[in-house]
């Protein structure tokens, strides 16, 4: 009985398993986006960008997925498109430097994950959610996903946006080292 209760106590005191933290590999990480002009792809990128990431396949319930971009490192190829993107109607850094998702839940799925939560665009929020791919080499993690939103559902475009398409879709790339 003692021994019972001796072990009972020490299964009791063990420390409890924590779901892994990622530290973002922003070298080899990517934020790109894609939309149509004129009826014509229309691709870009953000270089600024940061995640704070907690996931463990086998313990989801406590992953969590913080990311911010810096709205105003975003590019494209065309001069035009670039500088309506950083404008007041579009992603209005001035007023709104940074988007953001934060998840609130991530399930596994049959082709890999979701993220369920709220993504924040020119101070806008809606809920979202993003499928994402994920391998795990040891203490590397890689995952792929991609998410395509409503810009006008965020405010994005003003009266001459008429010939950009409503539609965006965001790629994302993260590799990540285990923290």
């Amino acid at each position: 009985m003692l021994r019972t209760l001796l072990a009972t106590a020490a299964i009791l005191a063990a420390p409890a398993a924590f779901a892994q933290d990622w530290v973002l590999d922003r070298e080899a990480s990517t934020v790109g986006f894609e939309t149509t002009v004129f009826g014509q792809p229309a691709s870009g990128e953000f270089s600024e960008f940061d995640a704070a990431i907690t996931l463990d396949p086998e313990d989801l319930a406590s992953a969590r997925i913080e990311a911010t971009v810096t709205v105003s490192s975003g590019t494209m190829g065309n001069r035009d498109y670039q500088t309506a993107l950083r404008s007041p109607d579009g992603l209005n850094p001035a007023a709104h430097p940074e988007a953001r998702f934060v998840s609130d839940d991530v399930t596994a799925t049959d082709d890999g994950y979701e993220a369920r939560g709220t993504l924040t665009i020119r101070g806008q929020e809606t809920e979202a959610v993003l499928p994402f791919t994920l391998q795990i080499d040891g203490d590397r993690a890689v995952a792929d996903g991609e998410l395509t939103v409503d810009r006008s559902a965020f405010g994005v475009g003003g009266s001459g946006w008429g010939d950009v398409g409503e539609q965006v879709t965001i790629r994302l790339h993260v590799e990540a080292d285990a923290g």
